[in-house]
């Protein structure tokens, strides 16, 4: 996470960590209609009718930063079987430590250095750049984590080939594939 990205994330939220207090601070917002717009855009989602978050930043080990809170958003997105709209609600938990670029923790010693993950362990800590952290496209990787996929409405099914017989028709792109399959 927190790779940078090509452009600004349309609920970037920056919070200055180099002196936060001990307790941390917190971080809420609401998404505007824009915002809404571009992150459904950028999501590739029909729309998206309510963008909101309510993150804790505080001060991790030496020089980190934890992040920990909650994105939650209404979306509606494209069955994809009937590509009927499907209305979709996302409650995430946030939860991300970050360390400067420019840490120990940050840095893997020496050139064939092992890093042993768990599955159920912690994740590394990620790293950022400067006196700021952008929060809100913390939040947005979340969010885009807790999108389903494969949205299905319920009872909707995709049209199967006849068990134990030969398929028949399947357009253009079945016949396509069966030539390069060489059975055609």
């Amino acid at each position: 996470m927190m790779e940078p990205h090509p452009e600004k994330s349309p609920v970037s939220y920056s919070i200055n960590v180099r002196n936060l207090p001990a307790k941390g601070i917190t971080a809420t917002f609401t998404a505007d209609p824009e915002q809404r717009r571009q992150l459904a855009e950028a999501h590739g989602l029909l729309s998206v009718e309510e963008f909101s978050t309510e993150l804790l930043v505080r001060p991790w080990k030496k020089d980190g930063i934890q992040v920990s809170g909650r994105v939650k958003a209404e979306i509606t997105q494209a069955c994809v079987v009937t590509l009927e709209p499907l209305a979709a609600r996302i409650d995430e938990d946030v939860s991300a430590i970050l360390v400067p670029e420019n840490s120990r923790l940050a840095r893997i010693e020496g050139e064939n250095a092992e890093i042993i993950l768990q599955a159920e362990g912690d994740d590394l800590p990620e790293i950022f750049s400067g006196d700021s952290v952008d929060v809100g496209a913390l939040a947005e990787e979340f969010f885009e984590l807790a999108i389903d996929p494969y949205p299905r409405k319920e009872g909707s099914e995709l049209d199967r080939p006849a068990e134990g017989g030969e398929e028949t028709g399947g357009g253009p792109l079945y016949e396509a594939l069966r030539k390069l399959k060489g059975n055609g």
